[in-house]
């Protein structure tokens, strides 16, 4: 019998790529799990949980994310100033008005993770709300959600 160890990879070891990723194909969610897949790095054979292994992801037409049912009324989003009675809510309409990359941002910080890592994890993430982005020199692999 082989003695077979478990890979364990190192943080020199870490190759990193650039996805894009185009909101407005499938509904909020699958595009989110797909990010936070992208993100973490899981889908790779080295995949190691205690080391960030993640690629880049620019995702772009937020603004035209899509949700299903009648979350575009009735789903809220919460903030709070820090202050007594400073809870402030939002529909998903007005958070698209004013701020589309939040949209995307919240519901992938939701789906990775909650550790040390997830800090250095978002900010791998850039969301832009048109179809234009500032990575083209990174030339990103567009990669299809179903």
């Amino acid at each position: 019998m082989v003695n077979a160890k478990t890979y364990s990879q190192k943080p020199s070891e870490v190759s990193r790529r650039w996805i894009l990723i185009d909101a407005a194909e499938a509904p909020l969610g699958r595009v989110s799990t797909a990010i936070a897949k992208y993100l973490i790095g899981k889908y790779k054979p080295t995949y190691t949980p205690h080391i960030d292994a993640g690629d880049y992801v620019v995702v772009i037409n937020a603004e035209k994310a899509v949700v299903t049912g009648a979350k575009e009324t009735d789903k809220l989003y919460y903030r709070h100033s820090g202050f007594p009675g400073g809870i402030k809510d939002a529909s998903v309409a007005e958070v698209r008005a004013k701020h589309p990359e939040r949209l995307i941002e919240s519901a992938v910080r939701g789906m990775i993770p909650h550790n040390k890592l997830s800090a250095e994890r978002m900010k791998r993430l850039r969301v832009f709300p048109g179809e234009a982005h500032t990575h083209t020199a990174q030339t990103p692999e567009k990669v299809e959600i179903k």
